[in-house]
């Protein structure tokens, strides 16, 4: 495990029969700034680790850039808590989206957004590739998920997403302090190096379904988001409106059908 992702602190461990100096784990949370050559998009409280997976997940899950392909490259800029994005040649971003200044926290995702409107990226209302999925792979999932975690294992801290294809077999597994980050670490990987994959691929996270992670879902194209807790109902809403199968409380083999259908 990268050690960038945890750090030990000293604790007292109390129990009703004593108190103890101990050493703990915790998940590391720091500030990354994302930057567009010289201007500066976002700033994300975000676990260190895959910075460039982030990157180019948020930007493309915000709508910023359209693939993989309008990423020239990306690298740390001065510090390892800033990345600079250089687009490739021919590739442009709104203007009007550059002047949204994002903040971006471990707890809500993106906040400071200047309308209602802003807040929903979604660029295109055609339905999502449909995939069949089975009961027996949905059940299956947490505990595919729970195995990769490894710094949740060691921290308790951090939230994971993974996706797969529609077969079952594991694409990508991110950890993050912030769900959301999470979430573009696994996308970002992907739009980066397989973007061919995320069409109807199978979206796991070890946290609720917000609306900002459904959003997120259905800009990559994937087909179905599963969740260990509960979706809200804008993310119920927009699950319904633009095909995306939503599936939540999975777990301990149960779930709810919140949008789409299982077989």
């Amino acid at each position: 495990m990268p050690e960038e992702r945890i750090a030990p602190v000293e604790v007292l461990r109390i129990t009703p029969e004593s108190t103890v100096e101990a050493e703990d784990v915790l998940a590391v949370e720091e500030p990354l700034e994302i930057r567009v050559a010289e201007k500066p998009i976002s700033v994300t409280m975000r676990t260190p680790g895959d910075d460039f997976d982030l990157a180019a997940g948020f930007l493309f899950t915000e709508a910023l850039i359209r693939s993989g392909g309008d990423i020239d490259s990306i690298r740390h800029w001065g510090s390892p808590n800033v990345v600079r994005v250089s687009l490739a040649a021919g590739a442009t971003i709104d203007s009007s989206k550059l002047d949204r200044h994002f903040y971006t926290t471990s707890s809500c995702g993106v906040c400071g957004k200047t309308s209602i409107d802003a807040v929903r990226v979604i660029r295109s209302s055609a339905p999502l590739p449909a995939s069949r999925i089975s009961r027996a792979l949905v059940q299956r999932l947490p505990e595919l998920l729970a195995e990769q975690q490894s710094a949740f294992h060691a921290t308790g801290g951090l939230h994971g997403a993974a996706i797969f294809r529609p077969t079952g077999e594991l694409l990508r597994i991110r950890e993050d302090i912030g769900r959301h980050n999470a979430v573009d670490k696994a996308i970002g990987s992907l739009v980066r190096e397989d973007p061919a994959s995320l069409p109807g691929a199978i979206l796991m996270v070890s946290s609720r379904a917000s609306f900002e992670i459904v959003q997120k879902a259905i800009v990559a194209g994937i087909g179905t988001l599963a969740a260990v807790g509960a979706p809200s109902t804008l993310a119920v809403t927009a699950a319904r409106e633009f095909g995306l199968r939503l599936l939540g409380f999975v777990r301990d083999a149960r779930f709810n059908v919140y949008a789409g259908e299982v077989e």
